[in-house]
């Protein structure tokens, strides 16, 4: 449907609201094809940049590019983008065909052939045969997906989606988020879309842009960001992550060897040098052994079942740890004195 995916460029963007600067200096560039979200906690200026993009605020310096055209102070009515909005904002009076025609139909196309473009909209997100139904008689998911059909058949450059699951309960919200990720794969839109949860962002995304103060902190794909956290921000954003003091021993090529108490480790270098350092430790990268084993010692200070895993937190002479332990057959008890070592995996040196 869509046939001229544009790429999406901010270029030493900076927006003010008053004495406030709510994104300093942003420099950003969206290939066209991909999905980029735009990651972090209520505040960080995520929402401002999807906003600059959409047309409904403007820059108070640098220039925005949408498929190499600037677009920097055109209105939202000029730009060719569509978003999907966090409410799904559908008319409750029309029934889902009208919905997604309305923006065709306002356009100037004819109604017929809005209607016809309309139903191979709604039979792209799955939602053949439903175009009767009023927005009251579908589930949220359907609603959340007529809304992404009436973003599409306007074929725009770039789709924008605003905390587009927020709405929907934890299970509806995996099963959608496959889908837009499927859908967007398969017609190869380029898009931005705005979330504040980790594993949304995980899952569906090409390309990830953490931002914190206005400021991006990081950005990488999925797994570079999760695997190797540059800021312990980012470590324990991304999937949280214990981080713990640590002493890196030696450096020889791409590998360490570091120490945490009495336990030496070896991991990615990641330009490290010898010294003290900080370590970013996975919640499952940790093992619990018998208090005898010659690993680092820990006491259970609280335990929680969760069905497929146990939770746990140990406190140890660097801390408290937080351990998530898939042995559900051997629970341990809130006061058990443990051994604690690492696993090979989701362990990384933080450089900053």
């Amino acid at each position: 449907m869509i046939e001229k995916s544009g790429s999406v460029v901010f270029q030493n963007v900076r927006k003010m609201f008053g004495a406030f600067t709510a994104i300093h200096d942003l420099s950003l560039t969206v290939e066209p094809g991909t999905l980029v979200t735009l990651l972090g906690p209520s505040g960080c200026g995520k929402t401002t940049t999807l906003r600059m993009l959409a047309g409904l605020e403007h820059p108070t310096s640098g220039r925005i590019f949408i498929g190499g055209k600037d677009v920097t102070m055109l209105p939202a009515n000029e730009r060719d983008v569509s978003m999907v909005f966090q409410s799904y904002a559908l008319f409750p009076h029309m029934n889902s065909l009208e919905n997604v025609a309305y923006g065709l139909e306002s356009s100037g196309l004819g109604r017929r052939q809005a209607r016809q473009k309309a139903e191979h909209g709604l039979e792209l997100v799955g939602l053949a045969g439903m175009g009767e139904r009023l927005p009251s008689e579908l589930s949220g998911g359907q609603q959340q997906r007529v809304a992404v059909a009436r973003a599409l058949v306007l074929e725009p450059q770039v789709l924008l989606l605003d905390e587009p699951l927020s709405n929907l309960d934890a299970r509806l919200r995996r099963r959608v988020r496959t889908e837009i990720r499927e859908l967007q794969q398969r017609l190869q839109f380029t898009a931005v879309y705005v979330t504040h949860d980790q594993d949304e962002a995980l899952a569906v995304s090409d390309h990830i842009v953490v931002m914190k103060d206005g400021n991006i902190a990081q950005q990488g794909g999925p797994r570079d960001l999760y695997e190797a956290p540059a800021s312990a921000f980012i470590a324990d954003f991304i999937g949280e992550a214990n981080v713990v003091p640590c002493e890196i021993v030696g450096v020889d090529g791409a590998e360490a060897t570091i120490r945490i108490a009495g336990l030496k480790h070896k991991v990615p270098s990641r330009g490290a040098r010898p010294g003290r350092g900080k370590l970013a430790v996975r919640p499952n990268s940790i093992t619990l052994e018998p208090a005898e084993s010659a690993l680092f010692a820990g006491r259970i200070s609280h335990a929680a079942y969760l069905g497929d895993h146990i939770e746990y937190e140990a406190e140890t002479d660097d801390g408290r740890l937080f351990i998530v332990d898939h042995s559900v057959e051997r629970p341990l008890a809130p006061g058990t004195q443990v051994a604690i070592g690492l696993r090979n995996r989701g362990i990384a040196i933080i450089t900053e």
